[in-house]
Formats: C-alpha cells, structure tokens, sequence
C-alpha cells in the first residue's frame, strides 16, 4: 500500500497488512502522545501531523517497509548521530520489518519536533 484512500487514521490502520497493523498502531500511538499540539491528518495517502497546517511528522505501510517521515531538518541534524546507523533516505527513516521499528529513536524524534516549530524541508 504506498497511497491510501482512507478518510482518517482509523481506515487507514484497517486496511494495512495484518502484520504491520501493531506497530504501524503503536507509531500513532506516540505521535498522538508526544505531538499533543499538532493535528492528526490524512496527507497524500498516509497519517500525518501538522502544526498550524504544516506537516511535520508522517507514516506509511509502503511495499517493502514501513516509513517515518520526519520533515524537520534540524531534528534531523540534531540527531545525526543516533541516525547514521539507520536506513534514512532525505526525510524517510525506514524499517524493513515491524520488528525493526526504534520506538525510543521514534520517541525522541518526536519529543524534539513537539519542543519548537523548525525548518521544514
């Protein structure tokens, strides 16, 4: 599933493989834990959260991973380090497997994209 039609966050997690589901749910777990001011949205086919109307943070089932945008570009140097060892595209961390998922590394990112607005690439 790389684009879906789902109206809200809620279709989009019942129409993800079965195998996914429980962490794709636990990523939006955090996000709605950690980003408490931004809005939850339906974004090019994937759950995103925005601030004052600018995504900030998404996720998406694709065909071979699972990905976590994190559009901050001074998140993402800010944590340069924990990344290196990651697969990162530009603004895409990906996990292979659900197994894969960094929830501490995901939490963090998030804690830091909530503390201030910043760049977005």
């Amino acid at each position: 599933m790389v684009q879906s039609s789902a109206e809200d966050v809620d279709g989009y997690l019942a129409e993800v493989p079965e195998e996914r589901r429980d962490a794709l749910t636990r990523l939006r777990q955090l996000c709605r834990a950690e980003l408490k001011a931004f809005d939850e949205v339906m974004a090019y086919g994937m759950p995103a959260y925005t601030r004052e109307g600018t995504a900030e943070i998404a996720f998406a089932s694709q065909k071979q991973y699972i990905s976590f945008y994190l559009m901050r570009s001074d998140v993402r140097e800010a944590f340069e380090e924990r990344l290196s060892g990651q697969d990162m595209g530009k603004g895409c961390l990906r996990f292979r497997k659900p197994g894969d998922v960094d929830f501490d590394l995901v939490r963090d990112l998030l804690r830091a994209v909530a503390a201030a607005p910043g760049k977005i690439c």
